[in-house]
């Protein structure tokens, strides 16, 4: 019966396109025979030891236990010979990176309101996996999904990256352009909880800059500026309490970097929390297609710099 390659055709799946290629494999659209959108992420598992094979399969197992407002749900998962498929829910929205690309070519700045109450999404999906013992790894904008409205946005594709990474060779290989790397990550000093919150920290800066904190030409250069140099400070028209937030999460020494827990008993962040909770029911409808992708609607606006 093995004479034929498996295709997702055989689980009801049919694929519609590559949406992505990551590290491991590659992310297709697809759609059941409902014709409801998912994504399937396909990981090539021939290079993986039958050990490895079986972290991969308990990885998913937590992540299926994983279920919050603010994290990008698992559907199911299933193998296709050596290769590991997982369904995920698709995120209309599109990722943060592509949203602030947007931002910036139309020189458009990202309402403070805005990104607060993106930040305080993210944080609370952080809060939730740090509360179970679970370090993400591979916070970025590209691993942030926006739904459909553009108010709300999911953390995503973790899990696999945690089974197979752990050092900063790993880092690099795995993850292509460390942006987002902590300074402890990048002088081979274990991962942690504060690492996590760096490059959320990292993240926040982008929403307000429209471009990565730290960056460089190459690796060694990128590595330099993260363990010792500052970053340009944020725009005049965004608040001292946010300056005051990103400075705390771009501290240099993990010790002295606030905790998701810290950060949300902050009073600043903590009204933001609030107005989210308030709005969360509006926020969650879907927007109309067509006109509302344009920039002022759906809770996206913006601010021409």
């Amino acid at each position: 019966s093995n004479s034929r390659m498996t295709t997702l055709k055989d689980f009801d799946y049919e694929d519609v396109k590559i949406i992505g290629r990551g590290q491991y494999g590659k992310a297709h659209l697809v759609r059941n025979p409902e014709k409801l959108f998912f994504i399937a992420k396909t990981i090539d598992l021939t290079c993986l030891s039958t050990k490895e094979h079986e972290t991969a399969r308990q990885e998913v197992a937590l992540l299926r236990r994983l279920s919050h407002p603010n994290i990008v749900e698992y559907k199911d998962n299933f193998f296709m010979g050596d290769t590991l498929v997982i369904i995920m829910q698709y995120c209309e929205g599109g990722d943060l990176a592509t949203y602030i690309k947007d931002m910036f070519r139309q020189k458009m700045r990202i309402h403070e309101r805005q990104i607060m109450n993106y930040f305080v999404q993210i944080l609370q999906a952080l809060e939730y996996i740090h509360t179970e013992r679970i370090l993400h790894r591979d916070l970025k904008t590209s691993n942030l999904f926006l739904m459909k409205s553009m108010s709300v946005v999911k953390l995503g594709d973790f899990g696999i990256s945690r089974v197979l990474e752990g050092s900063i060779e790993a880092a690099v290989t795995v993850v292509g352009t460390p942006y987002y790397m902590s300074p402890e990550v990048c002088e081979n000093k274990p991962y942690t909880f504060k690492s996590d919150v760096w490059s959320l920290g990292c993240v926040l800066y982008e929403l307000c800059m429209l471009k990565h904190a730290f960056s460089a030409d190459n690796l060694l250069g990128l590595v330099y500026k993260i363990v010792s140099d500052k970053y340009e400070p944020i725009p005049k028209l965004y608040s001292k309490e946010l300056n005051a937030v990103i400075r705390g999460m771009l501290e240099k020494s993990a010790d002295k970097r606030p905790s998701v827990r810290d950060l949300l008993m902050d009073g600043y962040v903590h009204s933001f929390m609030n107005e989210y909770v308030r709005t969360e029911g509006q926020c969650a409808t879907p927007a109309t297609t067509g006109s509302s992708r344009a920039r002022g609607a759906g809770g996206r606006g913006g601010t021409r710099s």
